[in-house]
């Protein structure tokens, strides 16, 4: 009993830890901005910072890249590409405000309801609550849950929880390269930054001025988030390797949590009875996983 409480207190402190390093490097991208541009540049730069540890391990490991592990790693890149073209069309067509809350909150639900179906996890009630109560949350912190019944935001909202089920996809996808077929977390995450830094390239040709004076102006924040993007999926994928997807995904939501108390206490941002009963609302769902 003693080593699994151990287990279960490790997978949810890599989950936590990860959350602390999306929302940080969130809250610099935030201050950064520059769009796809910048993004070309984190991605291109976790690629050039993480290779030597993909060199050390491809030759202390020599990892066979038989089909089936092939097969995971090309379609793990796949998905994550079509999570970021969805959140982009998503973006095209409704706000933020709509898109982000409802695609992030919808996103673990459907990870759960993956779990479930595929993996054949076995929640408990009260993880199911909990997972239940974070995307609620996620949901209320992060938007307007009213604005979904406008009937102008149907195109948005199709494309927020087709996000959503992408997020859910890509999840349930890495959960098994990296538990069942043995595929490197690092090597996993790296290939994911390569791809996105030659899907983005003619963005940020297009940007170039842009990507220019992000660096020139921003260097520290942009190589710490090209650290902390990386490193929070490597640690996620980590506690996949040993622990249940249904739990371990809404917890990871409480990034949103953690970036939107940085963004009130150093960015000003709204401060509302919304906000508040969101937070709750997140705190009692991440209780209830944790002890569930």
């Amino acid at each position: 009993m003693c080593g699994k409480n151990l287990i279960i207190g490790l997978a949810l402190g890599l989950v936590l830890t990860s959350a602390i390093m999306h929302a940080t490097w969130n809250f610099l991208a935030k201050r950064i901005g520059g769009g796809m541009s910048s993004i070309w540049l984190f991605s291109t730069l976790a690629s050039v910072i993480y290779l030597p540890i993909v060199i050390v391990i491809m030759v202390v490991q020599q990892p066979i890249f038989a089909p089936d592990a092939l097969l995971a790693f090309v379609g793990s890149v796949l998905l994550h590409i079509a999570y970021y073209f969805l959140l982009q069309r998503g973006y095209s067509t409704g706000g933020l405000s709509l898109v982000y809350p409802l695609a992030r909150g919808s996103g673990p639900a459907l990870s759960v309801i993956g779990a479930i179906v595929l993996l054949g996890e076995t929640p408990s009630g009260a993880q199911l609550v909990g997972a239940l109560l974070v995307s609620i949350g996620v949901l209320i912190l992060t938007g307007n849950p009213l604005t979904l019944f406008r009937r102008d935001n149907r195109a948005a909202i199709a494309y927020a929880l087709l996000c959503g089920l992408s997020i859910a996809a890509y999840t349930l996808w890495d959960k098994i390269a990296v538990s069942s077929i043995m595929l490197s977390p690092i090597l996993l995450t790296w290939g994911g930054n390569v791809a996105q830094m030659i899907l983005l390239a003619p963005a940020a040709v297009k940007s170039w001025s842009t990507v220019k004076a992000s660096w020139r102006e921003h260097r520290g924040a942009v190589l710490s988030i090209s650290i902390l993007d990386s490193l929070s999926y490597i640690l996620f994928l980590i506690a996949l390797t040993f622990s249940a997807v249904s739990v371990l995904a809404p917890l990871r939501q409480t990034s949103i949590l953690m970036g939107a108390l940085l963004g009130i206490s150093f960015l000003g941002e709204e401060v509302s009875r919304r906000r508040f009963g969101g937070i709750g609302i997140m705190l009692a769902g991440v209780m209830a996983l944790a002890l569930g």
